[in-house]
């Protein structure tokens, strides 16, 4: 039986991840200092997971990065049950066997969560070498599953369906329990999308993965990745999961971020607590340079906001990709926003209202808390004042109202509307309290 894993993830998980700004080149000493950074910064807010993403086992990984992303038949750091252990070149504490636990506790001791991007599946080189499967007279060879790979990473061959299979996942959250590790991100495994006629074919890996946490005996957050996730395989990702991406690879890009709308509003009603449909990472700051392109975000201020009140509103996950030692004033106040992250709770249901080419209207009511909040947003490319009915809100004529980013107060009319610019947002919280605010 499952251990209820909805009990340690009550809430959208926040945090950080190396991705966006140093794809495969993350080293520990960048992970320490980004880790600083949050506990001095971010931790009072909520944020609390740090989280290594891509490759942190592949030697040299970066070196050629004129050519390739993962480099093909790397060397990669293993043990002889063909587990993956950090490269000790840019993790040094990793030597001896150490793995990721000195790291691990470093972040702790700070007070933060520790969190490791891996691949689905049992490393190639592994089956290639017949490693024996820890506990099994099987080696690697016979539960590899050579026609299930990963269509842009080289690494990995999936797991066949066998109790051996299981058992290798045990052994990995084992080690993985022994170092710490609070938080996962598998990749390939929410939508296998090389496999076009059945984009869920590593089904079994993702039950396999959540055996293995619920048997471990530490709280692990299960994130699954890439997306776009399929909403016909909800119920599995609610089983089996915390978190599943709901999109690709988000970047600072309008038409992505636009497109956000369509897809939140067809996931709106599978966020609870313990599920949360995920957005992706929110690529703020700076961001790129393990891609060989440095450069601040793209997104314009207004596009930064609109970002941060959807995701909140919606009830994803908050991973923040830039290099946070080099954040602005501007960037950290919208991390640091209470009012907006307050709308993160599950219990505060989110719902689009209205959507098309020029405006979107969403709606959130907690019902513990007694707070409704209202969102408009023009997605248009001319300045327009976006409005709705007060009564769709469910707000009445002369209700107080406080926007959570200016800090305006106003009354509700018969209407709620908003002079916007292109890609601009509002977003109201109902004072329930006069001397409120």
């Amino acid at each position: 039986m499952l251990r209820d894993k909805n009990a340690y993830a009550l809430t959208p998980p926040m945090g950080w991840n190396s991705y966006d700004y140093y794809d495969t080149t993350v080293t520990e000493e960048r992970v320490k200092a980004n880790a600083d950074y949050m506990a001095a910064h971010l931790r009072e807010f909520g944020w609390e997971y740090i989280v290594v993403d891509i490759q942190w086992y592949a030697c040299g990984a970066g070196s050629r990065r004129d050519q390739y992303q993962y480099i093909p038949f790397s060397k990669l750091e293993m043990d002889g049950y063909g587990r993956l252990f950090p490269d000790p070149e840019r993790f040094p504490s990793s030597v001896g066997g150490a793995g990721f636990r000195p790291l691990a506790d470093y972040v702790h001791g700070l007070g933060l969560k520790f969190g490791i991007h891996i691949m689905r599946g049992i490393p190639r080189s592994a089956a290639q070498n017949h490693l024996p499967v820890m506990g099994t007279d099987k080696t690697a060879a016979d539960i590899a599953n050579p026609s299930s790979i990963c269509g842009w990473n080289p690494d990995m061959y999936g797991v066949r369906n066998c109790p051996e299979g299981q058992r290798y996942y045990d052994s990995l959250l084992e080690l993985y329990a022994s170092w710490g590790v609070d938080y996962i991100k598998c990749d390939d495994i929410c939508n296998t999308n090389l496999y076009a006629d059945n984009r869920y074919s590593a089904y079994w890996e993702v039950e396999m993965l959540a055996k293995a946490i619920s048997a471990c005996g530490r709280d692990i957050v299960l994130s699954l990745s890439p997306g776009p996730a399929l909403i016909e395989k909800a119920w599995h990702y609610e089983t089996y999961a915390n978190m599943w991406r709901i999109t690709d690879d988000f970047w600072d890009q309008w038409s992505l971020l636009k497109d956000m709308f369509r897809r939140c509003e067809l996931w709106q009603n599978h966020v609870s607590q313990g599920c949360f449909p995920d957005c992706d990472m929110l690529p703020l700051g700076y961001m790129g340079k393990g891609f060989g392109h440095e450069r601040v975000t793209n997104f314009t201020h207004e596009e930064q906001r609109t970002m941060m009140t959807l995701w909140c509103l919606f009830g994803s996950p908050l991973m923040l990709g830039a290099e946070m030692t080099l954040l602005d004033d501007w960037t950290l106040s919208l991390l640091t926003n209470r009012e907006v992250l307050a709308m993160l709770t599950p219990e505060c249901r989110p719902r689009q209202l209205a959507l098309d080419d020029r405006k979107a209207v969403w709606k959130a009511y907690d019902p513990r808390s007694g707070r409704l909040y209202a969102a408009l947003f023009n997605i248009g490319e001319e300045t327009a004042t976006v409005s709705v009915d007060s009564a769709q809100i469910g707000l009445s004529r002369g209700d107080a109202l406080l926007e959570l980013w200016t800090g305006e107060r106003k009354e509700a009319g018969e209407t709620l509307e908003a002079a916007l610019a292109p890609h601009a947002c509002a977003v109201y919280r109902r004072i329930q309290d006069k001397a409120e605010g």
